[in-house]
């Protein structure tokens, strides 16, 4: 053996249990700073009286120790638990009372059930236990019974219950979508701060982003389908690649995730609705941690941020809502979907595109608007267009259905274009020239409304056709003309000035 080695031999001595693989870290320690006074004196030669002398240790305790070496190897020098190691003087049916007491909802102090127990333990002869024996058996509880005793069912699963994680193999084959209210304040249109709504869809495999909306309402069907609709479509920010459609939409019970439109939706785009179990709140734990990012990361150097716990900070709001919406953007695609990730060990944008995934896309954004655009009105068109909200909608495609009833639907954050379906068909995308930023052209007005013309005196013509040739075939005088005449040669007929209906 040299001096820089452990001991090697490991004996148990007959009715020990100790050995030197069941040791505790703080009996380890305290046997090896026991073996290096006996060092010196096995591997050395050195007499044990200098050795425990230069140690400064009793000659007998170190003549003990060298004994216990020798008989059971190293976990012979760790100090043993005692026998009666957790065994109190208390009868079991006292120690009963104690627990059963401590789990009784309002729960009682230790001060309570100390002076409760020595009156019962002297009416019954017992000995009476100490206050510290009462508090040790209260905190002795197992944390399990305590917390389904005094929080309930609910928490006692929430805490302790054992739960299988739902991991997602490959980019959208889950995807995750929840609300949160946000610690920040913003201004409203009128000028009130209000806290805003944040809706996220999250890819479980990336943990990217999919898509998100920002409201002054809370969470409800529309900003859910806000934020499928981004989710699904391609982005036009060339760093944010997340789009498709997902095999699995994972969500809570919410009323807008369990409506009977997005079961409409998820059966057109075969996709398969998962909810977690009502009231419990399993498997979101991927997307609480990025709105808890976004919460820390991305609105904390905000004006108006008020994180929950401290004063009020409404009078501090300077944001609008499309600041916001365009600060979370600018966070999501420059900085999140770039960090590397503390568990894939990726950032979501390069495990989101790793292996060349190809997506499953919706035919065209028209189709993908008609499924989840749940804003839809009933207009009817003007000569002047469709107006809606006191703004006015052009395109020269609705020359050809002015006064025709027709449905719009539009996207509530962006009121610039409307697109307007005729029988459940797609016509157009009507723009608003005051918010769109440019005009329908005259002469594209002019050449509309002059076809339209064309196309009604067309049919006019088409129709007084048919009329002339029916009548004449059924006119009296045509198919049976008159005893006694004989039938005029053809010559021509003058044409008159003034047309009879009848016969023209």
């Amino acid at each position: 053996m040299t001096g820089d080695d452990a001991p090697t031999v490991e004996a148990t001595p007959t009715g020990s249990a100790l050995t030197a693989s069941t040791m505790t870290q703080a009996q380890r320690e305290l046997a090896m700073a026991r073996f290096a006074v006996l060092r010196p004196h096995l591997d050395d030669g050195v007499a044990l009286t200098a050795a425990a002398r230069h140690a400064g240790v009793p000659v007998r305790t170190a003549q003990r120790w060298l004994a216990r070496y020798r008989e059971a190897g190293l976990a012979g020098l760790a100090r043993r638990s005692r026998v009666d190691r957790g065994r109190r003087r208390v009868s079991e049916q006292l120690v009963t009372l104690i627990e059963g007491m401590a789990l009784r909802i309002p729960r009682p102090s230790a001060a309570t059930i100390h002076r409760t127990i020595r009156a019962v333990a002297g009416k019954h002869g017992w000995p009476v236990p100490s206050y510290a024996t009462v508090y040790a058996i209260v905190a002795g509880l197992d944390p399990a019974l305590t917390t389904l005793a005094h929080e309930g069912t609910k928490r006692y699963e929430e805490v302790f219950d054992l739960v299988g994680r739902r991991e997602a193999g490959a980019p959208n084959e889950i995807w995750q979508a929840d609300h949160t209210e946000l610690d920040i304040w913003v201004l409203t249109p009128s000028g009130t701060p209000a806290r805003p709504w944040l809706t996220v869809i999250e890819d479980d495999h990336s943990r990217a982003a999919a898509g998100y909306a920002v409201s002054l309402e809370a969470p409800n069907s529309l900003n859910t389908a806000l934020a499928l609709r981004q989710a699904i479509w391609r982005k036009p920010d060339p760093g944010w690649p997340v789009c498709g459609i997902p095999a699995v939409f994972y969500t809570d019970h919410g009323s807008d995730f369990t409506s009977r439109h997005l079961e409409a939706v998820a059966a057109d785009l075969h996709v398969q609705l998962v909810f977690s179990l009502p009231g419990k709140p399993r498997g979101r734990g991927k997307i609480e941690r990025l709105f808890n990012t976004i919460n820390q990361m991305c609105l904390q150097p905000l004006p108006g941020y008020a994180p929950r716990g401290i004063p009020d900070r409404a009078g501090r709001a300077q944001l609008t809502l499309a600041e916001l919406d365009a600060a979370i953007g600018a966070f999501l695609t420059g900085d999140y979907h770039h960090r590397v990730h503390s568990e894939t060990r990726q950032s979501p944008n390069e495990r989101w595109t790793a292996g060349g995934f190809l997506p499953r896309m919706p035919d065209s954004l028209e189709q993908l608007d008609l499924l989840l655009l749940t804003v839809a009105k009933p207009r009817k068109i003007h000569p002047d267009g469709v107006r809606f909200h006191g703004l006015r909608y052009l395109d020269p495609t609705l020359a050809a259905y002015v006064g025709e009833q027709v449905v719009i639907r539009y996207d509530p954050r962006d009121l610039a274009e409307i697109r307007i379906f005729h029988d459940e068909q797609f016509l157009c995308r009507a723009i608003c020239p005051e918010l769109a930023g440019h005009c329908v052209a005259l002469k594209d007005l002019t050449a509309a409304r002059n076809a339209r013309r064309r196309e009604v005196r067309q049919g006019l013509r088409n129709r007084a056709s048919v009329v002339d040739q029916l009548l004449a075939v059924h006119r009296p005088d045509h198919d049976h003309p008159a005893a006694g005449t004989a039938a005029a040669p053809d010559e021509p007929v003058p044409p008159r000035r003034l047309k009879l209906y009848r016969e023209d």
